[in-house]
């Protein structure tokens, strides 16, 4: 918002050059076109590390080398590889703490970004067990710990994004569009374009840090959150980063429930060819709360972020469909006699694909429990499919929206 923050901001980027070169700003026909506006994507999953996290880590490093040359962190994901790709790049030490249960996937590519310079240790199930642990190291060793967010230096290396938005784009944007977790890239971004454009921040709806403390005026702790984006998945948004973003309108913070993120997961790679994380698609996907807003507009969404575990696909083509209303789970009560299985089946129309079926027969009961998964190519068959089970005299119960049932049968 001030002058001496855009200038520091502006020099960071500078200094970032040469590095690793700008992530591209590039134009989006598909977006375009569905919005009536020039939307813009800010490719952060092009960055050496997929994510904008090595900005801030180089920032933050920067200034205070040579006289601390031990650098340590608490991560399971993006900032991980970002300061384990600076570390290596400045030839220092880097201890970095990840939770025992991080996929294997994250710590090679943690351990590939930082080689030699970096030492990984598996501490705790969970991440905060990881935070204790690295602040406790620091402590004895007196290394110099990265926040992934809560910090002054990271906040400004995370804002040369936005210098960058302005300087390929040659003016500031209209709008822009950008993922919210701990506050990093939303308070640098902010800080720098100030109120020269309008804004939309997205959070995830089993995270809402961001809009719980603009309502209580302070942080707050909104455990326990849903950590499937998690990219964004943060509990308690930074003291630093929302002192920088508490005089922002409320009504511009916004969340997507979860399953819903994963329809432009699954477009952006079918259609685009782009592979994003749940939070490097929040923007994209939050177009569609402001469509009004934005048309004939400049606009940005920043994707923040590409590291994505292919394993994951299937549940996220999953959520994605769950979300679409084109698939449904539901718990059949199936009479145990002959032709009842027939009589279910006659029920079905032409575009109901059975994809899941389980039947679980006990001797000295009249009926049997099934659990179907039925798949269809248009939400509007499930109302009538339903109408003729129901009309073929059949019990049955709907879980696909029972979160507790889907983690153990879907």
């Amino acid at each position: 918002m001030t002058e001496n923050f855009q200038a520091m901001a502006t020099l960071a980027t500078a200094k970032m050059r040469p590095v690793f070169p700008a992530t591209p700003l590039l134009r989006n026909e598909l977006l375009s076109d569905r919005f009536g506006a020039d939307i813009y994507l800010k490719r952060e999953d092009l960055s050496p590390v997929r994510s904008y996290k090595l900005r801030g880590a180089f920032n933050a490093m920067r200034k205070v080398i040579p006289d601390q040359d031990v650098f340590v962190c608490a991560s399971a994901g993006n900032h991980a590889q970002g300061v384990a790709f600076m570390c290596r790049h400045f030839g220092v030490r880097g201890v970095i703490f990840m939770p025992v249960t991080t996929p294997e996937q994250k710590v090679l590519k943690t351990r590939m970004f930082g080689g030699e310079a970096v030492e990984i240790q598996l501490v705790g199930d969970y991440f905060d067990a990881s935070l204790r642990a690295a602040q406790a190291f620091c402590a004895s060793e007196g290394a110099h710990f990265l926040s992934p967010f809560d910090d002054e230096d990271v906040i400004e290396g995370q804002a040369s994004v936005a210098v960058e938005i302005e300087q390929q784009l040659g003016r500031v944007p209209d709008h822009i569009i950008l993922p919210v977790g701990g506050g990093g890239l939303s308070a640098g971004t902010y800080s720098y374009f100030g109120n020269e454009c309008a804004y939309t921040f997205v959070e995830p709806s089993g995270a809402k840090s961001l809009a719980a403390a603009l309502d209580e005026g302070t942080p707050v702790d909104v455990s326990p959150v849903n950590t499937f984006v998690d990219g964004a998945s943060v509990a308690q948004i930074g003291t630093r980063t929302f002192e920088r973003l508490k005089t922002i309108n409320r009504a511009d913070v916004i969340d997507l429930e979860e399953d819903r993120i994963c329809q432009t997961i699954i477009e952006m790679l079918n259609v685009e060819g782009i592979v994003l994380e749940p939070a490097g698609a929040m923007a994209l996907e939050a177009l569609g709360d402001v469509a009004d807003q934005i048309k004939g507009k400049t606009v940005v969404c920043i994707a923040s972020g590409g590291n994505f575990d292919f394993e994951r696909l299937p549940e996220v083509k999953e959520r994605a469909q769950r979300y679409a209303g084109l698939k449904k789970y539901f718990i059949l009560r199936l009479p145990q006699r002959p032709g009842a299985l027939r009589d279910f089946l006659d029920a079905l129309g032409p575009h109901d694909n059975i994809t899941r079926f389980e039947y679980m027969k006990k001797s000295a009961r009249n009926f049997g429990s099934v659990l179907i998964g039925i798949e269809t190519d248009a939400a509007e068959n499930f109302p009538a499919m339903f109408a003729r089970i129901d009309a073929a005299g059949f019990t049955y119960t709907d879980i696909t929206n029972d979160e507790t049932l889907a983690q153990f049968v879907i």
